[in-house]
């Protein structure tokens, strides 16, 4: 899931992949004051006085840079995905072994969510637009497109060693991983209340992870072999 200079990691293949760059400084001060406020507000309910207050620059400046509000807005959708992206280049999977690397992958995408909630509320607040500003976007059709291998090639080297099932769709598996995640940030507050148990309590995260790793590792786990008993 990059951003920044370009950031590129090897793939079992060899190939490198080339992600989009990162704006100016100037930018991204702008932009972190921006997805806050978008965060909390919504692109309607976003004001860019408040933008310009939270950035603590003139609010000039953000028209000079992006034009009017929802292309800011396109750009914080830019930002926060270029984000997940780099974050997620930087754990060099390719690397390791492809138990481990889906291990990590897991634990990636559960600690990202939990730490970085104002990406969950973008990525709500897009879909509510049915990615109108998503679709629209080379930046992100192309980073996506990047991204997008990594399941497979961890499920291939799994495959090849013997220690994967054969068979498993990548994108089913990756929608797997990013719900399993996804659907216990967004429903926390009501899950607390119908399994009278704190979901954000330490405790609760802790087993939550794991549990999300035995479940993907199960998946991928290769079918016994009829004819050993």
């Amino acid at each position: 899931m990059t951003d920044g200079k370009q950031v590129e990691t090897k793939p079992a293949s060899g190939a490198r992949r080339r992600h989009p760059r990162r704006p100016d400084l100037s930018q991204i001060r702008i932009l972190d004051a921006a997805v806050m406020e978008f965060a909390a507000n919504g692109l309607s309910g976003a004001r860019v006085d408040a933008i310009a207050d939270r950035a603590e620059i003139n609010k000039r400046m953000i028209y000079q840079y992006f034009g009017n509000k929802e292309a800011l807005y396109q750009a914080v959708i830019e930002k926060v995905y270029r984000d997940i992206w780099e974050a997620e280049a930087a754990l060099s999977l390719e690397e390791l072994p492809p138990h481990e690397a889906l291990i990590a992958l897991v634990t990636f995408v559960w600690t990202y969510y939990l730490e970085h909630p104002e990406f969950i509320t973008m990525l709500n607040t897009e879909n509510q637009l049915k990615a109108a500003y998503f679709r629209k976007s080379r930046v992100l059709r192309e980073g996506a497109a990047n991204s997008r291998p990594l399941v497979d090639e961890i499920l291939q080297r799994g495959e090849a060693e013997g220690i994967f099932r054969a068979g498993i769709d990548p994108t089913q598996l990756s929608l797997t991983i990013t719900s399993i995640c996804y659907y216990y940030f967004t429903n926390q507050a009501t899950s607390s209340i119908v399994y009278s148990e704190r979901m954000m309590s330490k405790p609760a995260l802790e087993r939550r992870l794991a549990f999300n790793i035995q479940t993907v590792l199960a998946i991928v786990k290769p079918e016994p072999d009829p004819s050993v008993r």
